[in-house]
């Protein structure tokens, strides 16, 4: 935590606050318009200061969080949490998707063994490949 700066950019504080794996993939994100600061889509140099309002959208749901602190560097995941405040109502919404997703995989189940040539051929077809 870098307590003299007041700004970082926001490619780098996702990536230290451990939302995206690599920096890379929190500019990608940036760029295909995932990440809101304040109301406004951010591109990966947009600067973000303590207080700010983001919005994430990545592999794990959608986050609502504030920020609480400024880093720079990737510490561990206690620290990283210790970075942002998410909502209520968005770790409600996460988790009722997660109850859901979860419920639809119970439903579904696993098919037993590999698919047969007719099952590879409707999953190419599903996928847009002929």
């Amino acid at each position: 935590m870098d307590s003299t700066r007041t700004s970082v950019r926001i490619d780098k504080w996702l990536w230290a606050a451990r939302f995206f794996k690599t920096r890379a993939l929190a500019q990608k994100s940036c760029e295909m318009g995932r990440i809101e600061s304040n109301g406004h889509l951010a591109k990966p140099s947009r600067d973000v200061r303590v207080g700010d309002k983001l919005n994430i959208k990545n592999d794990a749901g959608l986050f609502d969080v504030e920020v609480l602190l400024l880093s720079e560097a990737r510490g561990p995941s206690a620290v990283a949490q210790t970075l942002y405040r998410e909502t209520e109502a968005s770790k409600d919404a996460r988790l009722k998707l997660a109850a859901e997703q979860k419920a639809l995989h119970d439903l579904n189940g696993l098919p037993v063994g590999r698919p047969s040539k007719r099952d590879r051929r409707e999953i190419s077809r599903f996928r847009g490949r002929s």
